[in-house]
């Protein structure tokens, strides 16, 4: 087990223009805050009421940028969630205190992210620095609103609601709540996807403190696991980072809360009231039994109050003298959770399938040595020790002698000594490619084609033609004959066009450019002709997306002007007095004009819009067959150049099926970039200028996808209520 470790504890203060100075103070560790409270003189001459409060925490975090509060609160916690400790960050607070923005934080703005993204960024960073490790993300998102339990990703289509309600269960390895989709994610945009299609999922309402308030308390789970490379590893460990946005406490009787939205502050109070209790009975060392069964949220989260995790509490304040009381609930909350102890320890596991292969590897090991022994046994100097260098290099002899036909047979010792002739004859065979690549270097002038610096050098030397192809080039043993233009070749002008392959196979491959114009109009014209299709419906249906954002534009500030002509006539109406007949107001005809001008302009601006919906979705879907047409056309073309001009004519036959060499053993060079539009371009150039730099693609590419697919929803039920009437 580990050793024990109290919370963490941590306040941040929301920024405010009217910060109580006299009424709040910091200490000079910035790890403590006072409160001062001024007597209340109606209370009369014998008044005991306290006026000063003291609180001690791990640090007081006020007008902190989203980055020094990760820093400080949450980066330790999911460093060592990798190494396989359990971890819990959680934001408590009243109402509109800032939880949400500490917990989630902008969505719209890369800097402005909140703990919850920057983890997810932070682990996908962490596993390309681990490669030694397979390391499996996986996440959830649970939402308990009302003392009933959602899934926020239930929406997604391989998913779907749940027909059983979600319960919580407990097993041996922990609490888990059984019906709770989770989902695989390989890639940090994938992860960022699935956070902002929980976010839209989320309940919230407009309240007096906060215009979007949370209205539940919400679970976000990164599940990590953890396999060694190496197959004889057995261990692996495993983790989980809850990263909990608890919904705002507040006092009813002040907010002044009706409806629903009462409603739903009952429950909060309640679960959160619970919440303390559980608290306050894991801080008091004398407690047995612990309350975690009151409500759904301390039972979910049950592993992580006082168990095995790095707990860490963001406590949201205001700093407004107003909200005095709710301010020091809060850091009591917060003060009582420090008594609270955690024993975090590694989550090792053993891989059953792993340890049943090792033994077996090792029986059959065994088994074959045993064997050799008994068939050997007249034989001395036998045996089963590892192998040192000396004897590595005795067999690696034997093994070149062998090949070279000055030794007959190799002599069978033992099983190691069996298996490290074969891994020898992989050492000698690898060493024998690389000295017929060095060879061929040695013989061969190789010109990085996408080196252009090189090229003109070559040019002006003269050695190299226009079309890029080396004439008069030396080759170690005399002046050879390089290849000369197919225009400049002597003898009878052919009537057709010849192609590569019709002409004798040049000693230098020809320039990617033009084989590529080549490949395009032999081998891979059917591929290229689909490309082109696929891409001149793209491109029609960005001229139209264009055309109909340019007439909406244009819709919009008709509208405008329209608006102010209206808006004058209402004026020059009401100046000169209104008139009325029969209760309703006569207005002249040039206003009637106006509003039914305005009531069109409208009409066709929403169905102008319809239709740029449709289309941009309509454009997403033909740039995914143009990427992967590009994608198929030059695959084809790197196999056809490296098997027409690469790989050297006495080693086609090796080549072939049934022999000793395999098509990808021959390295290839790079492939020649296809040709791009000005939207691919500009998509790029988008890529290279994001003001956060290249860190913020994913998170931007995550939410503009979200958007587009809730966009894609939106129309397609728009389309079917249309069919419908």
């Amino acid at each position: 087990m580990g050793t024990r470790k109290k919370v963490h504890a941590f306040v941040r203060v929301k920024p405010t223009d009217d910060f109580a100075h006299d009424m709040i103070k910091y200490g000079d560790d910035n790890k403590s805050i006072d409160i001062h409270l001024k007597k209340d003189t109606r209370r009369g001459v014998v008044n005991n009421q306290q006026t000063n409060w003291s609180f001690k925490l791990d640090g007081v975090l006020h007008d902190a940028s989203q980055d020094l509060v990760y820093e400080t609160v949450a980066k330790d916690v999911v460093s060592q969630a990798l190494d396989g400790y359990n971890g819990t960050i959680m934001c408590y607070g009243q109402t509109g205190a800032g939880k949400t923005y500490t917990m989630t934080g902008a969505t719209e703005n890369y800097k402005h992210r909140g703990i919850l993204p920057r983890a997810l960024q932070q682990v996908f960073r962490m596993i390309e620095e681990r490669p030694t490790h397979a390391i499996t993300i996986r996440v959830s998102y649970l939402e308990i609103y009302n003392e009933s339990m959602f899934d926020l990703l239930s929406t997604l289509p391989y998913v779907g609601p749940s027909v059983t309600p979600m319960t919580i269960v407990e097993n041996s390895q922990g609490v888990f709540v059984k019906g709770l989709s989770v989902h695989l994610t390989s890639q940090e945009e994938d992860a960022f996807s699935l956070l902002f299609e929980g976010e839209t999922n989320r309940i919230i309402a407009s309240h007096t403190m906060n215009k979007n308030s949370s209205r539940s308390h919400c679970i976000f789970t990164i599940y990590v696991e953890a396999h060694s490379r190496t197959l004889s590893d057995e261990k692996y460990i495993t983790s989980k980072i809850n990263l909990v946005d608890l919904a705002g406490s507040e006092r009813l009787g002040k907010s002044g809360s009706e409806g629903r939205v009462l409603k739903e502050a009952t429950y909060i109070n309640k679960s959160l009231s619970f919440l303390e209790q559980a608290i306050i009975a894991l801080g008091d060392q004398k407690r047995d039994h612990i309350p975690f069964r009151q409500c759904k949220l301390t039972h979910a989260l049950k592993d992580s109050l006082g168990g095995n995790c790095n707990m860490v509490l963001v406590t949201n304040i205001y700093g407004e003298a107003t909200q005095l009381e709710q301010t020091l609930s809060s850091l009591r909350f917060a003060s009582r959770m420090k008594l609270v102890t955690t024993e975090p320890a590694i989550n090792e596991k053993y891989d059953a399938e792993r340890m049943v292969k090792n033994l077996e590897k090792e029986l059959a090991l065994l088994k074959q040595e045993l064997a050799i022994h008994d068939s050997l046994a007249n034989r001395t100097l036998v045996t089963y020790d590892p192998m040192d260098e000396i004897q590595i290099a005795e067999i690696n002899s034997q093994v070149r002698r062998y090949l070279e036909g000055t030794l007959d047979e190799i002599d069978i010792i033992n099983l190691r000594q069996i298996q490290e002739v074969f891994n020898q004859f992989r050492v000698v065979l690898s060493q024998q490619e690389q000295e017929v690549e060095s060879a061929l270097r040695r013989k061969y002038t190789l010109i990085d084609k996408n080196d252009f610096a090189a090229i003109s050098a070559v040019q002006k030397a003269g050695v190299m033609d226009v079309d890029g192809h080396l004439v008069g080039e030396p080759d170690g043993q005399g002046f050879g004959l390089g290849v000369a233009p197919f225009s400049s070749k002597p003898g009878k002008k052919s009537k057709s066009r010849k192609t590569f392959k019709d002409q004798v196979r040049p000693s230098t491959p020809p320039p990617k450019p033009v084989a590529f114009e080549e490949f395009k109009n032999e081998r891979g014209s059917e591929i290229n002709r689909i490309f082109k299709e696929n891409k001149s419906i793209l491109n029609e249906r960005r001229k139209r997306a264009s055309e109909t954002t340019q007439r909406i534009n244009a819709i919009k500030q008709e509208i405008d002007v329209t608006k102010e002509a209206l808006n004058f006539q209402k004026s020059l109406r009401e100046k000169q007095g209104e008139y009325e007949n029969k209760g309703l107001m006569i207005i002249d005809e040039e206003e009637f004009l106006l509003i039914l001008k305005l009531k069109d302009l409208k009409k066709q601006y929403r169905s102008e819009y319809q239709d740029l919906r449709d289309l941009r979705a309509e454009i997403q879907y033909c740039q995914r067959l143009v990427d992967q047409c590009r994608h198929r056309l030059l695959t084809e073309f790197d196999i056809w150049y490296n098997e027409s001009f690469v790989i050297p004519e006495d080693m086609q036959v090796a080549l072939k099926p049934g022999s000793s060499i395999r098509p990808g053993m021959v390295p290839a060079s790079r492939i020649v970039s296809l040709g791009e539009d000005d939207q691919d371009k500009f998509s790029q150039l988008q890529q290279m200028v994001l003001p956060e730099g290249p860190d913020s693609i994913s998170f931007y590419n995550a939410k503009v996808k979200t958007e587009q697919k809730h966009n894609y929803l939106k129309t397609m039920i728009g389309l079917q209520q249309t069919h419908r009437k």
